[in-house]
């Protein structure tokens, strides 16, 4: 009776093993998500820049390049023109959005507000002055 008890338990710990492992093997060979008119990959990359003491532009990497330019993105800019991006991260701003709104607006400048989903829930009427105003909407992790 004990001896077919153990053999039970062994047999359902072996299983176990197998689903579990069959689980992770699944998991990790999705690298995209399929979407109605795209397909999205979810695979994991570093972000950050290399930064240098020559005064040159930082390196953010080939793979974060690749990233960047096949959505348009910005991150450092362009090197030889003379543009200066303004951010803000709102949610951690004390509360000088509007006065930050308006000199914007007094000198025709456009800024990327990145926004916490806290600050989108409470400043509604915010966030939308900064649409309404041409300002860049960034999310915020």
């Amino acid at each position: 009776m004990k001896i077919i008890r153990k053999t039970r338990k062994t047999i359902l710990m072996l299983l176990l093993i197998g689903i579990l492992t069959l689980s992770v093997i699944t998991v990790k060979s999705k690298e995209e998500i399929a979407t109605n008119s795209t397909t999205i990959s979810t695979k994991k990359i570093e972000w950050g820049i290399k930064r240098n003491d020559n005064h040159e532009q930082p390196d953010v990497g080939s793979e974060n390049r690749k990233v960047l330019e096949e959505n348009n993105g910005i991150c450092l800019g362009n090197n030889e023109s003379k543009s200066i991006y303004l951010t803000s991260d709102e949610g951690y701003e004390a509360g000088y959005t509007s006065q930050i709104l308006e000199v914007l607006k007094e000198n025709d400048v456009k800024a990327t507000f990145f926004l916490t989903a806290h600050y989108v829930n409470t400043q509604e009427e915010l966030v939308q002055q900064m649409i309404d105003e041409g300002h860049i909407i960034g999310n915020h992790f």
